[in-house]
């Protein structure tokens, strides 16, 4: 793991709780009824929008942030039985991602990559 760092399942609960904060900022920011914005958060925060996500950013990774992503996508982790175990595990690995750069004190660009995995 990266020296210092949390293990990669540590740094996606704390990129989970993160990530999970700017999709209901934008929502809230967007202005809907509470009920429509808890739908769309939900969908949003699913293991398949956020694999999804993850697409999206890809591209854009440094070797540094592709390795965190790859070390947890391939964590030993059991998905819930309602979720696709790849989805799950891409999720994961997006999760730890925003965790890994938010404990590294990179704001701007977690922020420059939620915006991008969030479509904006």
């Amino acid at each position: 793991s990266v020296t210092g760092l949390p293990g990669s399942l540590e740094l996606a609960y704390l990129g989970d709780a993160i990530y999970d904060f700017y999709v209901r900022d934008r929502l809230v920011r967007g202005g809907d009824r509470i009920r429509a914005l808890h739908r769309c958060a939900i969908s949003t925060v699913c293991a398949h929008a956020q694999s999804e996500a993850l697409t999206r950013v890809e591209p854009l990774l440094t070797d540094e942030e592709r390795a965190v992503v790859r070390r947890a996508r391939n964590a030993h982790q059991t998905p819930p039985h309602n979720a696709d175990p790849a989805e799950y595990h891409r999720a994961t690995a997006l999760e730890a991602l925003i965790g890994y750069l938010y404990l590294t004190e990179q704001k701007e660009r977690m922020e420059a990559l939620i915006a991008v995995a969030l479509g904006a």
